[in-house]
């Protein structure tokens, strides 16, 4: 229940804890810092699944699966990539258990050493480019259009349900293409397809833009990605698509037969998505009394709640209302009719709230007499009475304009805590008083980005693309700056 649940203005920290708990998301795991997904949560999931799975699909994708263990002389083959992993990886070494003979349960066999260490996929590039080696031989294998969902293990030492855990669930693309500037366009195409998702689906605002050199990809040569602005003024990266260049190719000896002739490394892409969007959908649009889903993730976009004293009652507002939940479904509107008589109408009401159900129908006994309903919509907590006539098409209208309501509510904040800072002081000022996104000049130096992130714990969050150029001078150096870039404290 929403009862109790701490206030976000006074610990923000502890209200989203909480809510995922309250609310059948998740829970903590027996393993520190792994979490256990529950059905609510993992039917939001589901929905997002679906939704991307389709869209990589469209775009040309094809799903496939690949090892979780990975040999660990894999990860020596990139030095950018090993870099930018080894302190997050979980390493396998023996492969066997036994009982321990002075009867002190199970230890490992020493006898059951690994010849080669395993390394639990933080992310697959290694395992899949070693793949790709004996995929590709010509032109015509190409272009190579591969996405897998997986789980993966980087072991984090600060960890929140959702937003940082040792174990998520993700998806990775990966593709190889005959062309350079072919590799840029899918790696394009790819942040354009989640900054879509993020907006018209997840109903959250994003940046788009070029992550600095400090903040790339390991192994990339260029960073995409989609910011999100949370309600406590921090960003949240939300997606990442990666030009990979030449880099994996090359370290796994990937060549291809070229139509002109000759042979030649293919360029590569990496791409993925988490659990961590999860964490979005919650800090983006969530209020004091619960969850705020945007209808299109909604695992449940409506439930009525009969109120009745008599089977008789109950009864006669079930066959009222049959025909108006067929005709829901038939349009792929999730409906549910809770007519238990375990909680009283006011317990589902406030539970309903809670779980962020986009819409709630109430009808009791006067409904029945009167042809009218109750409607109470969750982003605004609006209730009206409606005829009963019409019911369909009027919650269908609804459920778009409170989609269309929640994004604009979303995008309101994030322009309102939008702020130009054009010297230090006033940036370090604003990032104390005022939380949010930052438009400031940066030198383009990895010190002076260095030199921010250690005195104010704020970071480039990316180089934006969907912001006008405007030249100018570093707020820190005075030297010259091509454009403002996007700072912000983050998660």
């Amino acid at each position: 229940m929403s009862k109790g649940l701490p206030k976000r203005s006074e610990d923000y920290s502890l209200w989203y804890n909480e809510l995922v708990k309250r609310a059948d998301l998740a829970e903590n795991a027996p393993v520190r810092g792994c979490m256990i997904i529950k059905p609510y949560g993992y039917s939001i999931w589901e929905k997002m699944q679906a939704v991307l799975d389709k869209k990589f699909k469209d775009t040309g994708h094809s799903n496939a699966y690949f090892p979780l263990f990975i040999p660990k002389s894999y990860l020596s083959k990139e030095a950018a990539h090993v870099d930018g992993f080894a302190k997050e990886c979980a390493v396998v070494t023996h492969y066997r258990l036994k009982n321990d003979e002075n009867g002190k349960g199970i230890v490992v066999d020493p006898e059951a050493k690994l010849d080669e260490e395993l390394i639990i996929r933080p992310t697959s590039e290694t395992v899949i480019w070693n793949t790709y080696k004996t995929w590709v031989q010509s032109y015509r294998d190409l272009p190579l259009l591969i996405n897998q969902w997986a789980n993966v293990v980087r072991w984090e030492m600060r960890t929140r349900l959702f937003l940082r855990t040792t174990e998520f669930l993700w998806q990775e693309g990966h593709t190889a293409h005959a062309t350079k500037q072919e590799a840029i366009e899918e790696t394009e195409q790819m942040i354009n397809v989640y900054a879509e998702f993020a907006q018209n689906y997840m109903a959250m605002p994003v940046h788009k833009g070029i992550k600095s050199a400090n903040e790339r990809f390991a192994g990339a040569e260029e960073t995409y990605c989609i910011e999100a602005l949370m309600q406590d003024g921090k960003a949240l990266q939300a997606g990442t698509s990666h030009f990979l260049g030449q880099n994996f190719a090359k370290a796994f000896d990937v060549k291809f037969a070229a139509k002109e002739g000759g042979l030649d490394y293919v360029w590569g892409t990496s791409w993925g998505v988490s659990t961590r969007l999860m964490g979005a959908l919650i800090m983006a649009h969530s209020d004091d009394e619960g969850l705020v889903l945007p209808p299109l993730l909604a695992p449940i976009q409506v439930v009525i709640v009969p109120i009745f004293k008599t089977a008789e009652q109950l009864d006669q507002i079930d066959e009222k209302l049959k025909p108006v939940i067929a005709a829901l479904k038939a349009k792929d509107i999730s409906v549910k009719f809770d007519h238990s008589d375990k909680y009283s109408p006011g317990f589902k009401f406030a539970e309903y709230e809670l779980k962020g159900i986009p819409l709630r129908i109430a009808i009791g006994a006067r409904d029945l007499e009167n042809g009218t309903v109750e409607l109470a919509r969750r982003d605004t907590k609006e209730k009206t009475t409606v005829p009963q006539e019409g019911l369909v098409d009027r919650i269908e209208n609804l459920l778009k304009e409170i989609q269309e309501n929640i994004y604009k509510k979303a995008l309101a904040y994030r322009e309102a805590n939008t702020l130009i800072a054009d010297d230090y002081a006033t940036f370090k000022k604003m990032l104390d008083e005022t939380p949010g996104f930052i438009l400031a000049h940066w030198d383009g130096t990895s010190e002076t980005e260095e030199k921010i992130k250690e005195e104010t714990k704020a970071t480039i969050r990316c180089i934006p693309l969907d912001v006008k150029s405007e030249a100018g001078v570093c707020m820190v150096t005075g030297k010259p700056s091509a454009q403002r870039v996007l700072f912000a404290r983050a998660y």
